[in-house]
């Protein structure tokens, strides 16, 4: 058997359903494959997953596109590529209160930000204000990452980034309204999140093993499509006490589409990709630029 690890970008949810369900059903001893599967709950999110990444802690990292941009780009570079992509569509969004003032991105201007300090966040906000007419002043804190939503719902902060999927359907359940402004619709075209990232160097030298894990992880995941009912119930003995009362069902329900198809699952179309590491550039975000096939390691078979 070979182990391997990988860093989740959150406690487990429905974006890491495939997972769990790969696992509990032998699709990664069927591969030879051993997955130890790591929550930010083990260390508080002391290390991001790229960190235990660049570390060597990990094999594998969820996290953003973005994470694999900036590691490339700080001062002590690291090759990140993506290997696969979790979800097809943006199903997370920028929210606020439903019973505050704020209703559209540019009401944000002099409001408290709830921030994850990922490299481009909190200018992709201010960008996003721009786009809708405002001017872009927004108040940035930066809390325990684990308490962010909570942050939210205390009315210690007017706004954060959330999954619709996740946070978004436990708000519905305890009939929490939100508003919720989506990237794409105001003018910025957000790529992939969150993708499995792994080194650039172990990719190339591992590959036949990485192809064996995302062959597993793939049918985890297309596993969900037909058969709900046992995948929430592998879930459910994995999320933390904090997350019981989520409708397992509803979550994935309006998550399931985004894993994509048979022939689809994984697959990061570099034609989208270019489109935001262009707008990063174009934006002043991001001074070096890059191409999709800098990043994009997502034609692994599986």
């Amino acid at each position: 058997m070979n182990e391997l690890k990988i860093a989740l970008d959150w406690t487990p949810n429905v974006n890491h359903v495939g997972f769990f369900v790969a696992q509990e059903k032998g699709f990664y001893e069927a591969e030879e494959v051993d997955l130890t599967i790591i929550s930010p709950l083990t260390d508080d999110y002391a290390l991001t997953p790229a960190k235990k990444l660049e570390l060597g802690q990990v094999d594998f990292a969820l996290c953003p596109t973005e994470s694999l941009i900036s590691f490339r780009t700080k001062e002590s570079p690291f090759f990140m590529v993506a290997i696969a992509t979790i979800l097809q569509d943006d199903l997370s969004a920028i929210v606020t209160l439903g019973d505050s003032d704020i209703a559209r991105p540019k009401a944000l201007d002099g409001k408290i930000y709830s921030s994850y300090k990922a490299r481009y966040e909190d200018q992709i906000v201010r960008e996003m204000m721009k786009n809708d007419g405002g001017e872009g002043h927004l108040n940035c804190i930066y809390p325990e990452k684990l308490g962010i939503w909570n942050n939210l719902l205390l009315g210690k902060s007017d706004a954060t980034w959330i999954f619709l999927n996740w946070e978004g359907v436990e708000a519905k359940a305890k009939g929490v309204k939100l508003n919720y402004f989506k990237l794409g619709d105001f003018g910025i075209p957000y790529s992939y999140s969150p993708v499995i990232a792994a080194s650039e160097l172990h990719a190339k030298r591992d590959g036949e093993l990485y192809q064996r894990f995302l062959r597993a992880t793939k049918k985890g995941f297309l596993f969900c499509r037909k058969n709900r009912e046992e995948a929430i119930d592998i879930l459910s003995r994995q999320v933390p006490p904090s997350d019981v009362n989520v409708d397992l069902a509803k979550a994935l329900e309006v998550t399931v589409e985004a894993f994509g198809t048979e022939n689809g699952w994984g697959q990061i179309e570099d034609v989208k990709l270019q489109m935001f590491l262009d707008w990063l550039a174009k934006k002043g975000l991001e001074k070096q630029r890059f191409l999709a096939a800098d990043i994009n390691a997502s034609s692994l078979p599986c």
